[in-house]
């Protein structure tokens, strides 16, 4: 018989013979020459679980993360968690090796659910290492139980080293017993400074580490923080002999959220394609290696009620365990997600009870859906649209309905949410104009023809549009289900058919029978969709502007100009507020007309509308404006942006406008012709606008004065009347130069301003009365005319009365007084000393306000100084391209392409 072998840890506790032998609680133990002992089990210890895994020669190491796990040496407990193939085990091996204290590896298996087997590993891997002083190796000999004294005699001689040593579980989440975990807890806590525990696993310990973290003695590195990030991925796909445009790394990155195998995967079969980059772009998760590692890891081995769930989830971008309860028709889902979210198995949790898959785990198990239960993913996407319905997730709820083909459950999900205003505004991928694109000619019901009416009217396609309307209308009873929301958005639709066909009157009862609907519609619905009434309002102001009732129409479209919502509003609120200043500038105040103009630029270019945008009105009216001031290459420059509009070509007022600054322009360059072209608006207007008409008519008539036919002139000038105060002082203009001195003085005793008329019709009126004066020879009263208008125009730089009054002014500029006044803006040189100086003409001013944020500001002040762009980035402590991303933006502001160009317009701003 072996003699009695004493171990320190076991001192005082237990007295043994070679073999086995009870402890006094009669659990097994086993004390035998180190080295030469067998597993609880009676087995070889495994040495490959002691050994650190080795790291191919693709491995990237990632100094971030290794920055990180060096906090494991100050905290008690470390834990790196995250899913199948997150690159856990190599990132801990790489720290572990660079190492210089004493470093414990264990790599975990099935097995290790037993305590007694868990503990006899944990102490050979320590013994291993070297962390043991003692010079046998003890074991217990019941893979089933651990004695609580022999854990105290192994804590106790942890604390007593003077450097502690670094003890790793790797797949710890193979360990799933709560007595091991209350062992472990137990050792790491009375080991104090003499060990520090790094566990690497897929799930939540079943250890106190709120306590840990709490106290500051928790290191974390999750899912997140593996992650690659895009440099990390062009570094790896560079060691795999790949490189890439960053852009191609990014989208790669995106698709499968930085996971490690996921990468390496894809670059090991991109390795093999002709064209890398391509298949990188385009590979299908489904088939592969990616495919088989995930099914592996993740799917295979789950229940069948988990694999049903998961694979019928896979048609949902995001999800909640109700909503994946209507589409199993279980009730099971939350302890199921919650339990694949604790393991890491690619069910990511995104808050408040919504979950998503990883995106390729969701390509694989669709793909797998579409194998084992082809045609269910039709009715799947049904139900997840009834149930996200139910919600109040319309945008979910269109993707779903659209990809069931079940268009008639789309379109009434839509109107009833009173979001039919959204196929007007919905501007990005995804929005209901996009979703309803697809829409075919199997739905029937009345809100599918209410879309079909919407993006018919959206084109200008009125005949089609109010066919659809009408139709729908038709099929409305008062049992129809949420009928005050179906009306509402009939009366959207009415509005716009008015506004489209000019007619005022039909607007005007549309707005009133939306007044009332609006009662009977719960606040809440109004208010969730506010772009609604925007576009209302937008629609009858507009209709009110073709018939010349400023002032109404002004009302309807400030209010629509201050709707709030946001993005959802940025489009009616840019169209107010463009017809806003186009009423500006008909009443002759070109320089609101164009703060308000610009105001609309910016304000769909803050919105992120693609410019130009909708009818373009603002640039229409900034054209115009440009023509006043004879700036005829800016006008011709707007006028061709907005040629690209994608809405307006048949728009009644946005024509208009586009026709006025045309027309005017042709006029201004010689091409009379042409201009009268111009006036020809091809619109289905129900009526003809007074102010449209009467611009028409001066245009004619300065063409046939051009001509040299002054009586045609004069009768072109028959439809123009006081109401008109802009074309009534041109036509007066107009109607001295013929000679006809007295009908040009009536004209202008005819003009009805009533306070609202600005600069253009002053200065216009100014010169026709002083031509009247010059003629009947009273020199002085012209000049005192002459120098009002100058007084009025210089402030609007309203260049274009004087050019066109014809040789008599020349003289009257030419002398002293009113050189002066001219000088600067209007006429060439510098003005006299002791005259304030005018600011000559700094060019077009920029198309948005200009609103330079603080970098902006601090790099323009910088380019004043005339540094260089080196000089700047230095300055301000940023890179080259951080300034030249500054400067691009600045110059897209000022309007300018040049240095110096930027510096004198910012100067003639203030903003300098």
């Amino acid at each position: 018989m072996t003699p009695p072998v004493a171990c320190p840890w076991l001192t005082g506790v237990v007295s043994v013979v070679a073999g086995t032998d009870r402890d006094e609680r009669g659990v097994h133990v086993s004390i035998v020459p180190a080295g030469s002992y067998p597993d609880p089990l009676g087995d070889p210890f495994l040495r490959t679980r002691f050994a650190l895994p080795s790291r191919p020669d693709t491995f990237l190491r990632r100094k971030r993360l290794l920055d990180h796990l060096d906090q494991a040496l100050r905290t008690p407990l470390t834990l790196v968690n995250g899913a199948a193939g997150a690159g856990k085990t190599l990132l801990a091996a790489d720290w572990a090796a660079g190492l210089r204290q004493p470093v414990a590896w264990l790599a975990g298996e099935a097995g290790d659910r037993r305590p007694g087997v868990f503990w006899a590993y944990v102490v050979e891997s320590l013994r291993a290492c070297g962390a043991s002083a003692s010079g046998v190796a003890w074991a217990p000999a019941d893979a089933d139980g651990v004695d609580r004294r022999l854990l105290t005699a192994l804590a106790a001689e942890l604390n007593a080293r003077e450097r502690p040593v670094v003890l790793v579980l790797d797949e710890y989440d193979r360990m799933t017993a709560p007595e091991v975990a209350e062992q472990l807890e137990f050792v790491l806590h009375h080991a104090g400074q003499g060990l520090r525990l790094v566990l690497v696993t897929r799930t939540e310990p079943l250890l106190p580490l709120h306590r840990y973290r709490a106290a500051g003695e928790l290191t974390e590195i999750r899912g997140a923080e593996l992650a690659f990030t895009p440099a990390e991925a062009v570094t790896l796909l560079e060691l795999h002999g790949l490189v890439l445009p960053l852009d191609a790394v990014r989208a790669l990155v995106e698709r499968t959220r930085g996971w490690a195998a996921g990468l390496r995967l894809s670059a090991l079969a991109a390795c093999e394609s002709a064209d890398p980059e391509l298949y990188l772009k385009e590979f299908e998760a489904d088939h592969g290696a990616v495919a088989d590692f995930l099914l592996a890891e993740v799917l295979r081995g789950r229940t069948d009620e988990t694999q049903d769930l998961l694979l019928r989830v896979s048609v949902l971008e995001r999800f909640r365990p109700e909503l994946a309860d209507a589409l199993t028709l279980r009730t099971d889902a939350e302890p199921v997600l919650a339990g694949l979210h604790r393991e890491n198995a690619f069910v990511e949790r995104l808050g408040h009870s919504w979950y998503r898959l990883h995106p390729l785990f969701r390509e694989i198990l669709r793909a797998h859906l579409r194998e084992r239960m082809p045609g269910l993913e039709p009715e799947l996407h049904r139900r997840a649209a009834r149930w996200l319905r139910r919600s109040g997730l319309l945008s979910e709820t269109l993707a779903h309905a659209a990809a069931a083909g079940d268009w008639d459950l789309a379109a009434g999900a839509l109107v009833d949410d009173l979001a039919i205003g959204q196929l007007f505004t919905g501007l990005r991928s995804g929005a209901p104009s996009h979703v309803f694109a697809r829409m075919g000619p199997e739905a029937r019901s009345p809100a599918a023809d209410l879309v079909r009416a919407a993006h018919a009217l959206s084109r200008h396609d009125l005949d089609h549009g109010l066919g659809r309307l009408r139709r729908a209308e038709g099929h409305l009873a008062d049992d129809t289900p949420n009928l005050a929301e179906v009306r509402l958005s009939c009366a959207l639709l009415e509005a716009l058919a008015a506004r489209l066909t000019g007619s005022t009157p039909k607007a005007e009862r549309a707005a009133a029978a939306a007044a009332e609907l609006r009662q009977e519609i719960p606040a809440r619905l109004l208010d969730k969709h506010p772009e609604l009434i925007a576009l209302l309002l937008t629609h009858l102001g507009s209709a009110r502007l073709w018939a010349g009732r400023y002032e109404d129409a002004r009302a309807a479209l400030t209010e629509a100009a201050a709707a709030a919502g946001g993005a959802a509003t940025v489009l009616p609120r840019e169209e107010a507020m463009g017809h806003l200043a186009l009423i500006d500038y008909l009443n002759g105040w070109p320089g609101r007309a164009e703060r308000k103009a610009l105001a609309a630029v910016s304000e769909g270019e803050r919105g992120g509308l693609p410019q130009p945008y909708g009818s373009g009105i603002g640039r229409l009216v900034l054209a115009a404006v440009a023509v006043d001031r004879h700036e005829l290459g800016r006008a011709e420059d707007l006028l061709e942006e907005t040629a690209r509009a994608p809405a307006g070509t048949r728009d009644p007022v946005p024509t208009a406008a586009r026709a006025i600054a045309a027309s005017r322009l042709l006029l201004d360059r010689g091409e009379a012709r042409a201009a009268v072209e111009a006036t020809n608006l091809a619109v289905p207007a129900a009526v003809a606008s007074p102010w449209v008409a009467s611009h028409a008519a001066v245009v004619t008539s300065a063409a046939h004065l051009a001509d040299g036919r002054p009586d045609s002139a004069a009768e072109a000038l028959r439809g123009v009347f006081g109401e008109q105060a802009v074309c009534a002082v041109e036509a007066a203009a107009i109607q001295i130069a013929a000679g006809r001195t007295d009908a040009a003085v009536r004209l202008l005793d005819n003009i009805r301003t009533d306070g609202r008329s600005g600069p253009a019709v002053t200065v216009g009126a100014a010169l026709v009365k002083a031509r009247a004066a010059a003629e009947a020879g009273d020199a002085v009263t012209a000049r005192k005319l002459v120098a009002r208008a100058l007084l009025d125009a210089r402030r609007d730089r309203l260049r274009r009365p004087f050019l066109r009054a014809g040789a008599w002014v020349q003289p009257l500029l030419a002398s002293a007084p009113l050189h002066e006044l001219a000088q600067g803006w209007l006429s060439p040189g510098p003005p006299r000393r002791g005259v304030e100086r005018l600011r000559p003409e700094p060019g077009p001013p920029p198309l948005v306000a200009v609103e330079l944020s603080g970098r902006e500001r601090d790099v323009l002040q910088r380019l004043a100084r005339m540094m260089s762009t080196e000089e700047i980035a230095a300055d301000l402590y940023v890179s080259v391209n951080t300034v030249k991303t500054h400067l691009k933006s600045v110059y897209r502001k000022l309007a300018v392409n040049r240095r110096n160009d930027a510096v004198r317009r910012a100067r003639d701003l203030g903003l300098l």
